[in-house]
């Protein structure tokens, strides 16, 4: 059974609905470790609906032991089937496409101050561009199944240890599941010391978008050139820095265009466009549809236009990709 949450039906006319981090009275601070009842009955206590779009301001990191658990997140379809792992970051909109009864698992939810720097630095917990969906081999699961088992157990037994060492037994089970997570067999580290100017640009951009979509502006605000962070995120993700930044904005004009009802116009402006019309070719040059027609197919109301734009290039909205 597959719901929709977009604009008409979201609740947030103005805006995607935020979800802050609110620990469960009596619960340990600083993680939550849920199986999927208690996770539903978590979201009911908040006045939220899960199948439903939604921000989280916390890192939700879900698994399936039996059936399988279809979400989309970020305009990508995905299934969590047993032995895979979600791992939504902060900020990324998330939405449950079927119901919670038809799979069995855990979900770990913590907000970022949680994790050690050393932990977000080792792992990649700050970075939206890497893949959501984690696919542990057969080798890695029983490990994984260890330490979740331990996080279960740990955060049923909140007696088991005077209050800070509990914290911190919990904070070293996480951080163990997520280097785990973070690290596929003969992978590579996820960041090394030639990493920082892209770690940095990022940053900025995140903070930076609504405001400047110029990659003159992130160098000189970070102190580099041009040259050196286009080539900082051509090696961390494929592409130059002008390409990371629209990518930036045009997820987020994304996000506001389904899942909220706010016009075209007013959209463009809080993802830093000045004027309707620049905002409507950048969007049509990027996606080879225009930020209405877009909004009419997330709502389910017009058909998917072709793979490929006018140009000739695969479209960038293909909302049915696996992310693994």
């Amino acid at each position: 059974m597959k719901r929709n949450g977009h604009a008409g039906d979201s609740g947030a006319a103005d805006g995607i609905t935020a979800v802050p981090y609110r620990p469960t009275p009596g619960s340990p601070p600083g993680v939550e470790v849920l199986d999927f009842p208690r996770l539903a009955a978590r979201a009911r206590g908040h006045g939220l609906d899960l199948h439903r779009p939604r921000r989280p301001a916390f890192h939700e990191l879900l698994t399936v032991t039996t059936g399988n658990l279809r979400c989309s997140v970020d305009f990508r379809t995905v299934d969590v089937i047993p032995g895979s792992w979600l791992w939504i970051r902060p900020g990324q909109v998330l939405q449950f496409l079927t119901p919670l009864s038809e799979a069995e698992g855990t979900a770990i939810l913590f907000p970022s101050g949680f994790l050690s720097p050393a932990t977000v630095s080792v792992t990649g917990a700050d970075d939206h561009t890497r893949r959501c969906l984690l696919r542990p081999s057969a080798r890695r699961a029983p490990a994984l199944g260890h330490v979740r088992r331990a996080l279960e157990e740990g955060y049923g037994d909140v007696a088991m240890l005077p209050p800070e060492a509990h914290i911190e037994a919990m904070r070293s089970l996480v951080s163990a599941l997520l280097l785990h997570l973070a690290h596929p067999e003969g992978s590579p580290p996820p960041d090394g010391p030639g990493d920082e100017p892209f770690r940095r640009f990022r940053q900025a951009v995140e903070e930076g978008f609504p405001h400047t979509h110029r990659a003159e502006d992130y160098a000189a605000r970070l102190g580099y050139s041009v040259r050196t962070l286009t080539r900082a995120t051509r090696a961390a993700v494929g592409c130059g820095a002008k390409r990371f930044i629209d990518d930036r904005v045009l997820l987020e004009a994304k996000r506001l265009l389904a899942h909220t009802a706010l016009p075209p116009a007013a959209i463009g402006e809080r993802v830093g466009f000045h004027h309707a019309t620049a905002f409507s070719a950048f969007f049509r040059r990027r996606t080879g549809t225009t930020p209405t027609a877009f909004r009419a197919r997330a709502a389910g109301t017009a058909p998917a236009p072709s793979r490929h734009s006018a140009g000739g290039r695969p479209t960038a909205d293909d909302t049915s990709e696996d992310v693994s």
